[in-house]
């Protein structure tokens, strides 16, 4: 099970079935949905699965042009990868030019940022869909919704993740039954009429807009932090599952949410180094992760994503640095366990979103 992006987009699923290794992870070709924004534009417009309008420009004047003729809000999206850094919406035409200026011609996203879209702006509610295909036949695994913004209240710059709850509450099933039919059959049709049938996670990031599921974005694989809250609550089978997708071997009936606990919720809370996105400053002592501490708490998960060992210590080594999961019978009980040993660790300029979940729990 290939986790990041970039050995996918880079064919290391293409090798290992070469090598008669089975792999739950898309080839190449099929990972360009990830690798290539504009591709994966391209792709859907073609087959008519709903999407924002957006034009593609490998001429840093030109995608400004546009920018001036269209107005704000609206967004800029390096092509390629950029960890997950390389979307900005723009809310005025000033932010709009300047995010082209540093993709574009100042490089920050490398090879990256040479081709950008410039897009729509779409307005209403984000929800996460995961899927595990075998490039046939699906499991939809269960919803989430994430919080991309560094700051309360969704503002400052864009980012991987700032943290993340799950089931969805904007997902509900006429919602999810209309995504499946309208994107994700579509999607997976599409692909294999390309000759590069899809098989691994599939990541669907949707804007609900006017009642209206609709794709941001598509990754290639397991997404965080959303996963560290969606696979707490998938139950037992959840391996064998893998190994049947990597195999083209998901049963025919196999459209159904795997067994998960019931009545539960999980939310994740990312512990972020400062200086976060644009330039963490790395090195800082973490405290609090002892036992008596973490180890304590029940039904709390914590995923290491930027740290290391130095002597006796741990010390951050990343932007984003921990992820805390809590899981209870609900979100608010999810939450509450999160963020209560969230508030136990330390480190220096720990950055740390408060408002997690609220507006689900205020839409509830």
């Amino acid at each position: 099970m290939v986790g990041p992006e970039a050995p996918l987009v880079a064919g290391l699923a293409d090798r290992l079935a070469a090598a008669g290794i089975p792999v739950c992870g898309p080839s190449a070709a099929a990972a360009r949905l990830e690798g290539s924004k504009g591709f994966a534009k391209e792709f859907m417009l073609a087959r008519s699965i709903p999407t924002a309008e957006a034009a593609v420009f490998t001429e840093a004047g030109a995608a400004q042009a546009h920018v001036r003729a269209v107005g704000a809000p609206i967004v800029i999206k390096a092509d390629g990868l950029a960890a997950g850094k390389g979307v900005v919406v723009a809310e005025s035409e000033s932010e709009a030019l300047a995010a082209i200026d540093r993709m574009m011609r100042a490089g920050a996203f490398g090879d990256a940022g040479r081709r950008v879209l410039v897009e729509r702006h779409m307005q209403g509610e984000e929800a996460s869909l995961f899927l595990l295909t075998d490039g046939e036949r699906y499991v939809v695994l269960p919803t989430a919704e994430d919080h991309k913004r560094l700051g309360d209240g969704d503002r400052g710059p864009n980012t991987g993740g700032m943290g993340a709850f799950a089931p969805s509450v904007v997902l509900d099933r006429p919602l999810l039954a209309r995504a499946l039919a309208t994107i994700v059959e579509p999607t997976l049709a599409g692909l294999r009429e390309l000759g590069t049938p899809y098989r691994g996670f599939l990541y669907v990031g949707l804007m609900i807009e006017n009642g209206v599921p609709q794709v941001v974005e598509y990754n290639a694989r397991l997404g965080d932090p959303e996963a560290q809250a969606v696979l707490p609550l998938i139950g037992p089978g959840f391996g064998a599952l893998v190994l049947a997708a990597a195999r083209g071997a998901l049963s025919a009936g196999a459209t159904l949410t795997p067994p998960a606990p019931a009545d539960k919720a999980a939310a994740c809370v990312v512990l972020a180094a400062p200086g976060y996105p644009e330039s963490p400053r790395t090195g800082a002592p973490i405290r609090g992760l002892a036992a008596g501490g973490v180890r304590a708490a029940e039904d709390v998960l914590v995923f290491h994503a930027g740290t290391r060992r130095a002597g006796d210590e741990l010390v951050t080594a990343g932007g984003r640095v921990l992820g805390v999961t809590g899981v209870g019978e609900d979100l608010a009980g999810a939450l509450a366990r999160a963020y209560r040993v969230a508030d136990t660790i330390a480190f220096a300029g720990k950055q740390m979103r408060r408002d997690i979940g609220q507006k689900a729990l205020a839409r509830r």
